[in-house]
């Protein structure tokens, strides 16, 4: 979505302080990589501690870091002394989550005074190449205090 704007000019700063507050995050080993109106990239390397069974980023780890990345993509629009919750998502996994690195992408498709509703992906990433293994529809709440 284009011409979004922030309710601040320090919503990335707002934005990134919240993410450093998610332990989950740092458990995992994710980095918010991209920051912009309506958008949000989170960036995790493989590791075989997060895997399932068969050695693929477990589906629970792929749908934190999109959840992540739509929740924050909804964050850089809502107001300042707001914080974000996951209201309801759903998930599609396209393939098997194998890469050597993964990128959740999260967007804002309509931004609301309460409610945002967004989209994401997540590419898994292996020499260079980016595959698609992963889409959400997501819906996000405003929340002040």
């Amino acid at each position: 979505m284009t011409n979004l704007k922030p309710p601040d000019e320090e919503f990335e700063n707002r934005v990134r302080s919240s993410f450093d507050r998610q332990q989950v995050m740092k458990t995992i080993g994710a980095e918010m990589t991209h920051v912009s109106p309506g958008e949000v990239h989170i960036d995790l390397p493989y590791s075989e501690a997060l895997t399932q069974q068969h050695g693929y980023l477990h589906a629970g780890i792929v749908t934190i870091i999109v959840d992540s990345a739509c929740g924050y993509a909804a964050y850089t629009l809502m107001p300042v002394f707001s914080e974000v919750l996951t209201v309801e998502f759903k998930v599609n996994f396209l393939a098997p989550a194998r890469g050597e690195r993964f990128i959740a992408i999260g967007n804002v498709i309509k931004p609301g005074r309460t409610l945002t509703v967004c989209c994401g992906k997540v590419l898994a990433v292996s020499n260079g190449e980016e595959k698609l293994i992963a889409t959400i529809q997501a819906t996000m709440m405003a929340v002040t205090n």
